[in-house]
């Protein structure tokens, strides 16, 4: 598998990382316990077996011009995983401007080999994770943990590829972005 992913500046990687994290703290398998190096929180436009082998190219120009980009988080959407277990999301706001990059990275992936269906335009539903496979009664406890869980905008800032083959991944558009803020300076001495 191959994806095509928008990934969060310093600050709005933070506050998704804090929702996993309240969420690790209540006993819910959220995606704070995913010890990938590369994992972070992102946004995923496309996920296909193979991409053509000029889409990386035509991905960077693409993705080089449409960042950053300023989203907002809005409400939990559940989707089905295996069984009668459940993935528990939190739901971007549909903006032209991300509909359109969407329908843009798909036209660069048009002859990409077997395209995940729940990633295509018209089937999509934008999402950054919060949780791995979760059971009802562990998707009820994340619930009631969130609780009336608040709005948040942020800027995705750099794109990548996860290759789950190779277990790497390539940045697109731009070099690898930094995740965490630099330091503070040190107040001077007076």
């Amino acid at each position: 598998m191959q994806t095509v992913e928008l990934v969060c500046d310093a600050s709005f990687d933070r506050a998704v990382r804090a929702v996993w994290q309240t969420l690790a703290d209540g006993g819910v398998d959220s995606l704070a316990h995913n010890t990938h190096p590369d994992h972070r929180p992102h946004l995923t436009l496309a996920s296909c077996a193979r991409m053509p082998a000029d889409a990386p190219a035509r991905l960077d120009e693409l993705l080089a011009d449409a960042l950053p980009l300023t989203v907002r988080l809005t409400g939990l959407l559940s989707f089905a995983a295996r069984s009668r277990r459940r993935v528990l999301s939190w739901s971007v706001v549909p903006t032209v401007d991300l509909i359109l990059l969407h329908h843009r990275v798909w036209q660069i992936l048009a002859d990409a080999e077997e395209p995940d269906p729940h990633y295509v335009p018209g089937r999509w539903s934008p999402h950054l994770g919060l949780t791995r496979r979760l059971t009802p009664d562990a998707l009820t406890r994340a619930h009631a943990l969130l609780g009336r869980h608040p709005d948040l905008t942020g800027v995705l800032t750099a794109a990548r590829s996860f290759d789950s083959e190779a277990q790497q991944s390539r940045w697109l558009g731009a070099p690898e972005p930094r995740t965490a803020p630099a330091a503070p300076a040190a107040p001077a001495d007076q």
